[in-house]
């Protein structure tokens, strides 16, 4: 039988998984290419042989996005599998009009295909886009669990910007596991919270594999979700976490509603920064499309370590670089924290950038005013450390999940901003998930 050619559309993360979960040993299809988007600089490589099966010989290539229409005629394509998120529904439908137009069929693969089961109890923070405040949701849960003598391991989304052999099973239990896998910033952000609590932390490639293996160490699960993918396991209790500074993308993005659609609980975050209205508009949005969810409502107040660097002073901020960019989001706890402790201005970095940050803003230039955490590679921080010392500002407020200072040199005064749940939404969650954890043995 002839196998149907298949090219999966991705970037690092949800196109791998769905190969492996569906593709990878069905001799039914031929996956000719990956393509990649979003993050720079992953293309021109390929999904090697170890990974691949024994279906792919010689491993299966990484093409640009861009490069989509002409891997469609030369290869004769039938089938584009759509593989990411934190996308709004036109410009889903603009690279849906594109495959059919070049004359192959439009895929979105579904959870039964792409979510596996574990043998134990399994929680899965999701969100409507990235920057909602998953990771300090994730945060929270597991201070409940842990509280309760249970022991908690994280698995993190993808985020395989290496050797993608070495990092089919990623396990992280100390600071020193970070260097040891090579991680970049945003891995960083993502795995080193989790570490200073206490938790330890597995990524990576193969999400079957990594389960099984996280499950020969816990008792309960916790799926910390990126940008605003599906959980890729099947879940016992599922929260979704929504901003209300982007009201309305709950329902305009990818696959945001569906989280919202698959959510038992949904966790408005940022209430205390937010205007009325917004919070309304995205309760009602919830409501309207999964009326048995639980909607719970929570501050997520700052802290800085040092105001006095803040107050009166023309300070350079920098947020995370993800929720900036594909993200879309205007603002973050940096911008909150210099508003809220009197800078006097925000200096803005566009004129003094390089390279690669350069590149940033010339594909993101809505970003304005800030300074993204860009550091998918070696070469990408040190054109951030570059940047940052060629800003003239009297501060620097870092506004990202982890303490930048200890990655790159900042030569100018500078000042952490940290952000965690509110009180309110941590009691909200111990009252679902004690009777959650009772009706699990727990």
């Amino acid at each position: 039988m002839k196998r149907r050619k298949v090219v999966i559309l991705g970037a690092a993360g949800r196109d791998f998984h769905n190969f492996n979960c569906f593709f990878r040993d069905n001799e039914d299809y031929e996956v000719v290419a990956f393509t990649a988007t979003q993050i720079p600089d992953i293309e021109g490589r390929a999904y090697p042989p170890g990974l691949a099966g024994k279906l792919y010989p010689n491993g299966i290539p990484i093409e640009s996005e861009g490069d989509l229409p002409e891997l469609i005629r030369k290869h004769g394509i039938e089938l584009a599998v759509f593989a990411y998120s934190d996308v709004s529904y036109e410009y889903l439908m603009h690279r849906a009009a594109l495959v059919n137009a070049c004359g192959a069929d439009f895929h979105l693969q579904g959870a039964r295909n792409t979510q596996v089961k574990s043998s134990r109890p399994l929680i899965s923070i999701c969100a409507t886009r990235t920057g909602c405040g998953k990771s300090q949701t994730t945060r929270a849960v597991s201070d409940i669990l842990r509280k309760k003598g249970l022991k908690v391991v994280a698995i993190r989304h993808p985020m395989p910007y290496g050797d993608l052999i070495k990092q089919k099973v990623q396990r992280f239990a100390a600071i020193g596991d970070l260097e040891r896998h090579a991680c970049t910033i945003e891995e960083m952000e993502e795995y080193e919270p989790h570490i200073n609590n206490g938790v330890i932390v597995y990524a990576g490639v193969d999400y079957e594999a990594i389960l099984r293996e996280a499950e020969k160490e816990a008792d309960i699960i916790l799926w910390d979700g990126g940008n605003n993918d599906i959980s890729f396991y099947q879940t016992d209790l599922y929260i979704t976490v929504a901003d209300p500074h982007r009201a309305g993308h709950e329902i305009r993005y990818y696959p945001g509603e569906t989280n919202i659609l698959l959510a038992d609980v949904v966790l408005i975050n940022k209430v205390d920064t937010a205007r009325p209205d917004d919070i309304e508009t995205v309760r009602n949005n919830i409501t309207r499309l999964n009326p048995d969810a639980e909607i719970i409502e929570t501050s997520s107040p700052i802290s800085v370590e040092n105001p006095d660097i803040i107050r009166g002073k023309n300070v350079l901020v920098i947020e995370d670089g993800p929720t900036l960019t594909h993200g879309g989001m205007k603002f973050g706890a940096g911008v909150v924290a210099a508003k809220q402790f009197g800078a006097a201005s925000l200096v803005d970095p566009r004129p003094h950038t390089v390279a690669s940050i350069t590149r940033t803003y010339e594909k993101y230039p809505g970003i304005g005013t800030l300074l993204p955490a860009m550091g998918y590679g070696d070469g990408q921080v040190k054109d951030l450390e570059e940047t940052i010392s060629r800003v003239p500002c009297d501060a620097v407020v870092i506004g990202t999940p982890i303490d930048l200072r200890r990655i790159i040199e900042i030569r100018q005064p500078s000042t952490r901003v940290r952000y965690d749940l509110g009180p309110e939404g941590m009691a909200a969650l111990e009252r679902i998930i004690e009777p959650f954890l009772v009706s699990r043995g727990l």
